[in-house]
């Protein structure tokens, strides 16, 4: 879960923030990197310098650039709530991560007021009048990079009313949090099998491309693979395979590369350590080549579900469908824009 909190000063954003911190979500402010800044200038944390700041760096950076630095420090294991959202922009970005909602926390402005001055938070206004003006300039303005409090509170998925009791509004964030767990995103079986597969790519040393294969049997993996040279013989990036090497046109001299294909290492990994593959699904980040198809069919994996399409053409996919093995695109949209391309 990422729940955004937007609302004006004095809402009670601070006290969903930390009653959310204490149940396990990790804090970021989008204000906290506005300070970071006024402190390297030597300016005062006053509401009015972090106001300026933060038109100004969106200005410059763009009016989503808070939520940016923000998604960037991001990881998918975990819960975060994040504080200070006050721009469209902000919420349009954070709403491309998965899982994010934005709350609105509401409460009467001479509540606000009187919480803001006795906290005594970033030279709050003494007298109500001026807390009122400056509120002004958070509300809305005909730029569009400056703080948009009220374009972005009508964005919010949920709102709280925080004019009772603490424990009321604890009891708020609960019924929102049960809410929202409903909704939890979870990949399905090929996403989750396929990103994973996208990972083990990661440790393919061939220089021409990064390709890996992940083979499953009743939803646990049993072997994985990619590409590179063999066992015992230097690393395609140090040097290994003098025709990846040389950088030459995809396709041509194929019979002289060194490297070994995702599909082939992830089948011979699981004959090195004897695991049978029979009945199995391969996820492949590319779809087989001719050899990895010949491998496949011999080896008894009954369906393979690529990501991109590579060299898949009419002989592969007559092979394949004559083995009564399955082939599946996970995405068509994503095929290799060259199905004739060589590894």
């Amino acid at each position: 879960m990422i729940i955004g909190l937007t609302g004006r000063n004095g809402s009670g954003k601070s006290t969903v923030a930390e009653f959310l911190i204490h149940r396990g979500f990790q804090y970021y402010s989008l204000s906290d990197i506005i300070r970071e800044i006024l402190s390297k200038e030597g300016k005062e944390f006053s509401r009015e310098n972090l106001i300026e700041t933060g038109n100004s760096l969106r200005s410059t950076m763009g009016a989503a650039v808070l939520a940016e630095k923000t998604v960037e420090k991001l990881m998918p294991d975990r819960n975060y709530v994040i504080d200070s959202i006050r721009n469209p922009s902000e919420v349009e970005r954070l709403r491309k991560v998965k899982g994010f909602k934005l709350i609105r926390v509401e409460a009467p402005t001479r509540v606000r007021f009187e919480r803001c001055k006795s906290r005594n938070r970033e030279k709050a206004d003494q007298d109500l009048d001026s807390f009122k003006k400056l509120e002004k300039k958070e509300l809305k303005s005909p730029d569009p990079v400056s703080q948009q409090l009220e374009k972005t509170g009508k964005m919010a998925d949920y709102i709280l009313r925080n004019s009772g009791s603490l424990e009321t509004l604890h009891e708020q964030v609960i019924e929102i949090l049960k809410e929202v767990t409903k909704k939890i995103f979870r990949p399905g079986w090929d996403e989750y099998f396929m990103n994973i597969a996208r990972v083990v790519a990661q440790r393919s040393n061939c220089v021409k491309r990064h390709v890996a294969a992940v083979i499953v049997r009743d939803n646990r993996i049993i072997s994985t693979g990619y590409n590179g040279t063999p066992r015992g013989i230097k690393n395609c990036n140090e040097g290994g395979c003098p025709r990846c090497n040389s950088f030459g046109v995809s396709g041509e001299n194929l019979g002289e590369c060194l490297c070994s294909h995702a599909e082939e290492n992830a089948i011979t990994q699981a004959a090195y350590h004897g695991v049978s593959i029979r009945d199995a699904t391969l996820y492949t980040t590319f779809s087989p080549c001719l050899i990895c198809t010949k491998m496949i069919i011999n080896s008894g994996i009954r369906e393979v579900v690529y990501d991109s399409r590579y060299s898949l053409n009419a002989l592969e996919l007559q092979l394949l469908k004559e083995a009564g093995i399955s082939v599946r695109a996970l995405r068509e949209h994503r095929d290799f824009p060259d199905p004739s391309a060589g590894r």
